[in-house]
């Protein structure tokens, strides 16, 4: 690990005006935020990340999860992670997020992981954390290891030639299927970015993987309430029963009535490159009985354009099942 200049800061402005002058004049990509510290410390120990200065932002004050009337809850961006999956309104409202986060990690990285950094958890490919091996998310245009190499647990929907990483979270393909808005401030003003646009797919540039700009931070996110009745599971399928990144999973979060649903949100993790969606697939299953067949059919349009490499093919059939699976419990429950 290299020397870095360690600043703690107290003030929103400060935050916003972090990447112009952290410490002196340093560039933006000289500079990094430190929450929960989990996935930095570990990467600059790895010399992935070599910031020449660690900003602190554990002074802020976002550390509230608050019921907003008519318009569901706010969760800030330092909540930690044991703090939400175990938070009373979040199990009872919201209980796809707190499975998802109970399914992730172990406790202690829990009790120490933030909202907003789990949100901006880097993918788990070896390549990406192994200086030996070029990577382009790591080293922009300098080429993608894991084509022909290790890549059983890597993506297989949104991927390209120049990466084929995946989104290792499991909140936030919960909060995909929540369709939660995560709340930015800058200089230039506030904006709300649907989660579902917040991820960028890598294409040629897959060292840019979210819509964030130099000055942006993130506050906290917005749930938006549900309609009464609504039914939600997460599942999880990997290698081993704990502290295990997800092969495959599934978040649900539906309202059925009269044994057919009236709504359906369904996002999938493991396999995309981003926490994966399909807007077409949840359209096929709103308004008609909820049934093994249908729920087939759903799988099948999900996965509809995934590219296997050569070691997860596998996760093609896996996902489909995963799905499937999921939808029979929550129809059930």
């Amino acid at each position: 690990m290299h020397n870095f200049i360690y600043k703690r800061i107290n003030t929103l402005d400060q935050a916003t005006s972090a990447f112009a002058s952290p410490a002196g004049s340093l560039a933006a990509d000289q500079s990094r935020f430190l929450a929960g510290g989990t996935t930095l410390i570990d990467l600059m120990k790895l010399e992935v990340e070599r910031p020449k200065a660690v900003i602190d932002i554990n002074a802020l004050p976002y550390k509230e999860i608050k019921k907003i009337e008519g318009a569901g809850v706010n969760i800030g961006a330092l909540v930690k992670n044991s703090a939400l999956a175990n938070h009373e309104l979040i199990q009872k409202e919201y209980s796809v997020l707190s499975e998802a986060l109970l399914a992730g990690a172990s406790a202690q990285l829990r009790n120490k992981a933030t909202t907003s950094g789990n949100l901006l958890q880097r993918t788990r490919c070896v390549y990406f954390r192994d200086l030996s091996k070029p990577c382009n998310k790591r080293e922009p245009k300098s080429g993608c290891s894991a084509l022909e190499g290790f890549n059983r647990n890597l993506a297989i929907l949104g991927t390209s030639s120049s990466c084929i990483a995946s989104n290792p979270s499991d909140m936030n393909v919960a909060m995909t299927a929540l369709e939660a808005k995560i709340n930015i401030v800058s200089k230039k003003g506030n904006r709300d970015v649907d989660i579902a646009d917040f991820y960028l797919l890598p294409g040629s540039t897959p060292e840019k993987e979210t819509v964030l700009e130099t000055g942006d931070f993130i506050t906290g996110l917005t749930l938006p309430p549900l309609p009464a009745g609504t039914r939600s599971l997460y599942l999880k399928l990997r290698d081993r029963a704990s502290y295990e990144f997800a092969l495959s999973s599934a978040a649900i979060v539906a309202t059925i009535k009269g044994g057919k649903f009236e709504r359906i949100r369904m996002a999938m993790g493991g396999i995309g490159a981003k926490p994966w969606r399909s807007l077409s697939a949840e359209k096929m299953l709103e308004g008609g009985p909820a049934s093994e067949d249908r729920f087939r059919a759903a799988a099948e349009e999900f996965v509809k354009g995934a590219k296997a490499q050569s070691q997860n093919g596998f996760k093609i059939e896996l996902a489909k099942r995963c799905l499937v699976h999921a939808l029979n419990q929550v129809a059930k429950a």
